[in-house]
This record gives C-alpha cells, structure tokens and sequence, in this order.
C-alpha cells in the first residue's frame, strides 16, 4: 500500500491515520488485483483532461489510479457526500493516485457559483487536495463538465453518423408510454427510422435554436426490448434556454446526466468511477458508451469502469436536497449552515472536525448493501477525536449564586484567591498541559441543580450539613439557602473550610464524596450558549411517505445565558472545549466575538439517546 502522495497532502491527524492499515473492503480489492494485473498500466496523461489524441502525446499517467468525486453544484453538501470524498479520495491517496474535484454542471437551472464556491471550501476544509502529481497543494483549479461540452457535442454528432443515436420529437408523454415498463417491452420511436443523414441535420437545428424547448431530444439507439429499462434509447441531449453559469449562452442543448458523466470520466483518464448504488442500473448504459466512443477512436482505452457502494443512511436525518431548501426556506432552521442541519457546513459550525469525520466514514466502511447507521456512530468520532485535543474549562448554564459566609472572616474583607487547574487533563506524552487561571471569592456561580434542600436518595452534591469541594478550589460545607417571596432559592449559603484549597498540602485533610462545577462571580465572563440537539426525534423522519416535518424535534435548540470561566472569554471563533460535565463545545464560528462569546453545544459527554 502507498503512502500518501504529495498531491493529496493532508493535515498531520489525517496524514498519519493515511499511514496506518486500512480495513480491506470490495472496492479497495478491486483497485488491488486492477494494479497487480496492470489493467491501467498502459494509460497515459498529456497534463489535463482530453480525448484519444490528446493523452496520446502525454507521459505514461504517474498517478497509479484515478478517482474523482463530482457533485452536482446545486445545493451545499451534506454527510453523505463526506463519505463520498473520504472514499474517493482516501483511495487515491492510499494508492499513490489523484482524486479529481469536477463539477457536473450540465443542468444551468439549477446551478451557482455560490455553491460551487461551497464545494471547493468543504473539500478543502475535510483536508484533501486535488492538484495533479507535482504540482503545489492547493494550485490546481477544479474540473467542469462545462468545459468539455464541445467533445460531448462532437461524440454526439459521432454516436449520430455510426448509426448509433437519432433525434425523437415524440411529445414526453409518447416517449414515456412507449418506453414501455417492467412487465412490457417499449415501441420503437416513428423517428427511429431516420437516416444518420437526416438525425444530423436536425441535431445541427437544435444546436442552432431552431427548435422550442422540449421539441426534440437526441437518444440513443441501443434496444427497446431491453430488460433494462435504462437501456431503452435513453435520451442524452435536450434543449433547455437556460444561462449557464460558466458557459453563459454559447449552448442551448444540455447533455444528460447519464451521457455526460461517462465522459467527463473518460476525458479525465479516470480509473475507478465511483458512486452510489442508485446507479447501478445506469452502469450497462455507462459501458455501452464507453464502448461505442472507444471504438470510434474518441476516447483512449482503457476506458472507465463503474463500481457502486450503499450510500450513507443516518438515522435521525435527511439528506434529500429538496427537502434540506425546504428546511431553510422555510425558516425552519436558520441557514444551510445551522448546527442542526447535515450539511457539511453545518457540521463545521456544529463544531465537528476533519479528522472526526473522516474516522466516522472509515468506521462506517464501504459495502455494497444498503443499511443505518445510528446517530451515535457519529457523535461518538466527534467525543474521540476531541476528548485529547479540547481544553477544558467550567461554565455554569444553570446559576444560582452561592455565598461563601465565613469568607471575609476566614480569608479577609474582599480577598480573591488565585486558583488554577490543567487545560488538559491527559496531554500526549513530552507535552506540557496548559493551565487556566481563575479566582475564588466570596461569592460563586454553580448549577442550580447541585443544590437540593431535602435531597434524593444517593444524592452527593450541596444540601444542609454536606460537603463538597469546589473543583481547583475549597472544601465548603453547605448551612441553607434564601427563598424570595415566591420560594424559589435565590442562593445558596455555605461555608469554606479553610487550608483544604487544591493542590496544597491540607486538600485531602477533609474528605468528599463530590466536586461540583462552578465560576467565580468576580472574574466570570457572560456568554451565550446554544444548546443543539438532533433536529428530527424520529429516527426515519421521512421513511415511508411520512411528512418529515412533523417529526422535527421542538427541543432542538435552547438558549441559555452562561457564566463561563474567565480563560474561556480568550476563545476564538471554531475554538473548541470540554466544558466539565457538560459536554463539548465550539466557539461559534459566525456569531462568536470577543465582547459577546457566544458558544455551541457540539456533543454531550455521553449519548443521551441512547437510554
């Protein structure tokens, strides 16, 4: 196996997870018995993308395989996709290859630059790179199928001329009724019988607008009686006026999905195409082209070859693109990027990393069978990966006050004792912790629910006549608390035991069966927190026929008003911490400043799901 390339360079977490043996799977077993039996050894690479001729004049391909992964810019990507690049291009790293970032910009309705500019973030945020062998990181511009539009025209005009495609102007509705369906065959198009002659002429009229949209479409001529009923003249051209966001309005005929993208492949020199299981039924077609254009001398063979693996089922998610606008068009979330969303954006926002997702799609694996994965699956890379990388740091979501009585008498008037504890708790092995410095006085914060004034069974924390340790400070021993006028607990009193502070060598002199969260009221910092949770409470939101949107979730996001320790206000946006006993929490990455902290719950300590 190889290690990872110069072309593909990734971060140093992700670069060393390259390095490590990877669990075998089928399509890591095809790539290997293609190299061992030199399926592609011969294939060459004039430098970028192009047809027979072009890779002719170039150098034999130094990348042993290729990969690409090519989305659609029409919508932002979400967690399927990131399964997508980390196989696409974790295998061509892995193999000593070159993943291809291309857009499949053939539908110009419904396509921007604003997500174009999206994609290329996400990719590159995952921590993978698509320049070519040799070049710099980051210096290659990514691939669009609009820009071989002339070859796809020109293979279209060849298909043509061999007899092979011809032009229908059946109505949609007489191509979908003689289409035929599983149980009948389809009938042959009136306009099949055309001479090459003929389908070129009124190719060449479409081309030029002097058809209406809709009039006509190119299909191909493969057979009607096909068991297949992908294989039953598909069609691969159509006229649509529509302004192209990268080719403007040089075209009003849009190649098919399905015609196009075996092209973009093959001009690519693409070794392994692959992709999800929703096109398997596509791949004869696939083949049939490669074929046909391979044999007209178009395109160098090799050719391409599908695989397709399961795509990504997460429960408690949609990943459908429409039903995601709809979220957002809706108000019901607040943006493509909002932590709730799937979106990898929102993920990011969420306070999920690179290297937690690309462990969550190697622990997933790659199979051909589609299944669920569970939620927690996820969630518990995001712990992993964070649990020896986040700083620490105490916040209170919940404050009452707790007044220390005998402090003034103890410790003097006024006085703020120093305090400190690790960032973090187990740093890796050579490396120093960090330490945060926060005071204790007469007054701190602590969460409302460690203090109980008749308390449960078993219950540890603050009650009349208990003790407990204030974490990196005092042993207290809590005396009651104030009510007001409607008896709710406005603070809770307590008194410190002196000489018992952490770290010195009175801390153990009195024992506890607790310690308990807090911030000091003298140095603590107000923030806004937001606290996510899962957007559906329904497992399969939309399985079924079921209205996703009556299993959105109402508790998905709370917002509370924190106090949280004073080396917390230091953050910066995406910064990300353990708050004890909360859980783990980023730095929002738009809305967070300096003057106004504003924090999100990332993934609790533990799955609270899961009870």
């Amino acid at each position: 196996m190889s290690t990872p390339t110069p072309a593909n360079t990734q971060p140093a977490a992700t670069a060393a997870a390259a390095e490590a043996v990877k669990p075998s799977n089928f399509l890591r077993q095809i790539i290997e018995s293609d190299l061992e039996k030199g399926t592609y050894a011969t294939r060459r690479w004039a430098g970028s993308p192009g047809d027979a001729a072009h890779h002719a004049k170039g150098e034999p391909d130094p990348a042993k395989i290729r990969t690409r992964f090519p989305p659609e810019p029409n919508g932002y990507l979400h967690v399927g996709h990131a399964k997508s690049i980390c196989i696409n291009f974790g295998l061509a790293r892995d193999y000593g290859g070159v993943c291809h970032l291309r857009f499949d910009d053939t539908n110009p309705e419904k396509e921007d630059t604003e997500y174009v500019n999206s994609i290329i973030d996400a990719v590159k945020w995952l921590g993978f790179d698509w320049a070519q062998l040799g070049q710099a990181p980051g210096s290659a511009a990514p691939y669009q199928a609009s820009d071989y539009f002339d070859f796809m025209y020109r293979a279209a005009e060849y298909l043509i001329e061999a007899g092979h495609a011809y032009v229908d102007e059946q109505t949609p509705e007489e191509m979908r009724v003689n289409r035929g369906d599983f149980g009948k065959p389809g009938v042959d198009s009136p306009f099949r019988t055309r001479t090459p002659a003929e389908n070129l002429a009124r190719f060449r009229e479409m081309r030029d607008g002097k058809l209406a949209d809709g009039a006509a479409v190119l299909r191909a001529k493969i057979d009607m009686a096909s068991p297949n009923i992908n294989m039953r003249d598909p069609a691969i051209y159509r006229i649509r006026r529509a302004t192209h966001h990268n080719t403007g309005d040089a075209w009003c005929i849009y190649p098919m999905y399905t015609f196009a993208h075996p092209i973009e492949d093959a001009l690519e020199q693409i070794t392994h195409s692959i992709c999800t299981l929703e096109f398997e039924d596509q791949r004869p077609f696939y083949d049939w082209l490669m074929d046909r254009l391979c044999e007209g001398g178009l395109l160098a063979a090799p050719a391409p070859k599908q695989y397709e693996f399961a795509r990504l089922n997460l429960t408690y998610v949609i990943t459908s693109k429409r039903k995601l606008a709809q979220l957002v068009n809706e108000g019901k979330v607040n943006g493509w990027d909002d932590p709730r969303m799937p979106t990898i954006v929102g993920l990011r926002r969420r306070g999920y990393t690179p290297a937690a997702i690309q462990m969550f799609a190697e622990r997933i694996g790659v199979t051909k069978s589609d299944s669920w994965i569970d939620y927690s699956t996820l969630e518990g890379c995001l712990r992993e990966d964070l649990e020896a990388k986040a700083h620490r740091g105490m916040a209170v979501l919940d404050p009452v006050k707790l007044v220390l009585t005998n402090w003034d008498e103890v410790m003097g008037p006024g006085h703020l004792e120093p305090c400190q504890l690790p960032a973090l708790p187990h740093p890796p092995e050579g490396v120093e912790s960090p330490v945060r410095h926060f005071t204790i006085g007469k007054e701190v914060w602590i969460e409302r629910e460690d203090f109980a004034e008749v308390p449960p069974k078993g219950y540890k924390r603050l009650f009349p006549g208990n003790k407990v340790r204030l974490k990196g400070g005092y042993v207290i021993e809590c005396t009651g608390c104030n009510k007001d006028a409607n008896g709710n607990i406005t603070e809770v009193l307590a008194t410190v035991v002196p000489d018992t502070k952490s770290g010195t060598p009175g801390a153990d002199s009195v024992k506890v069966k607790a310690a308990i969260t807090w911030v000091g009221v003298a140095d603590g910092v107000n923030a806004e927190v937001r606290m996510y949770d899962r957007l559906f409470s329904d497992a399969h939101p939309d399985a079924g026929g079921k209205n996703f949107l009556e299993s959105l979730n109402p508790n998905s996001l709370k917002v509370v008003t924190a106090i949280v320790e004073p080396s917390l206000a230091n953050a910066k946006p995406d910064d990300k911490f353990q708050f004890e006993r909360h859980g783990y929490f980023v730095a929002d990455r738009v809305d967070h400043r300096a003057e106004k902290p504003v924090f999100n719950l990332a993934v609790g300590l533990k799955d609270s799901w899961g009870k």
